[in-house]
């Protein structure tokens, strides 16, 4: 959108093409609107897209889907909550790669949007039970990335470990696992567990690409060793 501003201003422009045609706000559709990168390399198919998310989402009033560039969907909702719906059961993904999803906001160009954020739920591991807490969960994954607060307590405990929800910043490596310190000098190691966790990178960690796709591995042209 600079760019295209800088191009312009540079211009000269005619009677006709200088007229000021002003468009009011309240002109605008009304229309709630996901905005959808899909981590891939991949040509993207309407037809496939649609054909995966309309039995998972199952949208009453059905939702449109418009190609706004090659890996950038929009879909289109008539109702609020049908939105907020899906965006609430992230992440979505689709052929194995990661869907980054955001709420279109009016003010913003699809263009200048930054796919660089996605929630999960984290599952919290081999904490001590007398500490398995969700509030002590929450302050070891605030690491990873923000933490979101108040969520249900009862989906919040499994069998052996916490959950909480969790934005994180998919440009980054993954964290693995916290280190823990007790009153009694003991050490303890803490695993995370990423629900719903798609194909990421196993050379960096990262999640906006998978193994082939990793630049040392593709400059190496498949010959780069693990231990590299």
């Amino acid at each position: 959108m600079e760019k295209l501003t800088k191009t312009w201003n540079s211009l000269t422009l005619s009677k006709c093409e200088g007229s000021n045609f002003r468009i009011e706000e309240e002109q605008a559709k009304t229309e709630f609107i996901l905005a959808a990168n899909f981590l891939t390399k991949r040509a993207l198919n309407r037809d496939a897209i649609a054909k995966t998310f309309t039995p998972l989402w199952r949208s009453e009033n059905g939702f449109k889907i418009k190609k706004e560039s090659d890996h950038v969907v929009l879909f289109t909702f008539e109702d609020k909550s049908e939105l907020e719906k899906v965006l609430a059961a992230k992440p979505w993904s689709f052929d194995k790669r990661l869907m980054v999803l955001q709420w279109y906001s009016k003010e913003t160009d699809v263009g200048d949007m930054e796919f660089s954020k996605m929630t999960f739920w984290v599952q919290v591991h081999d904490l001590p039970i007398r500490f398995r807490t969700r509030r002590i969960a929450e302050q070891l994954c605030e690491a990873i990335g923000k933490v979101t607060v108040g969520t249900d307590e009862a989906g919040t405990e499994g069998d052996n470990f916490m959950r909480v929800r969790v934005t994180i910043d998919i440009s980054q490596p993954l964290c693995r696992e916290r280190v823990i310190s007790l009153d009694n000098g003991k050490k303890l190691w803490v695993p995370f567990k990423y629900e719903r966790l798609p194909s990421l990178c196993f050379w960096c960690g990262c999640m906006t690409h998978d193994d082939r796709d990793y630049d040392l591995w593709v400059e190496s042209k498949g010959s780069l060793l693990l231990e590299s």
